[in-house]
């Protein structure tokens, strides 16, 4: 499925009043798992400020022990300060990685931004190299809008 026959499959999700926001949240995670074959691992993580760290909302993959990651550490903390996308075609070759799974190769995160402030992100695991392209970055900021939508 192309990245534009999924867009109006995550607004009708984010639209259900049937759903919770963690449901949908969930409901985006299984779309995008099910629906390209290299996103192996997708969840959410939001920040809580105060204490500068994410912590790990829905998602769908490998159980993953890295519930709560400090801003700054692994590529989910950078992003958490930098408030830019961050791809990884390699993970191997990143100095700052925390590994989830060693059948991890690649990473790609988009930080979710409400009113202008990045209350958390969009992470996904890949297991194939390089797979992430700029098509990819687009879609997943299309998708954090909608999502931003729900708060």
């Amino acid at each position: 499925m192309t990245f534009q026959e999924i867009k109006p499959k995550v607004t009708d999700i984010t639209l259900d009043t049937n759903l919770s926001r963690d449901e949908k949240l969930l409901a985006v995670c299984k779309l995008l798992n099910e629906s390209i074959d290299y996103y192996n691992w997708v969840g959410f993580y939001f920040a809580n400020h105060e204490t500068r760290t994410l912590h790990l909302g829905p998602y769908i993959g490998a159980e993953t022990d890295h519930t709560i990651i400090p801003f700054g550490k692994g590529i989910c903390g950078q992003v958490a300060v930098s408030n830019d996308n961050f791809v990884v075609p390699d993970v191997a070759a990143q100095d700052n990685y925390i590994a989830c799974s060693f059948t991890v190769k690649s990473e790609i995160v988009v930080p979710l931004f409400v009113n202008g402030e990045n209350i958390g992100q969009i992470d996904i695991d890949s297991h194939v190299i390089n797979p992430f392209t700029d098509a990819d970055e687009r879609f997943l900021e299309f998708v954090n809008e909608e999502i931003a939508k729900l708060y």
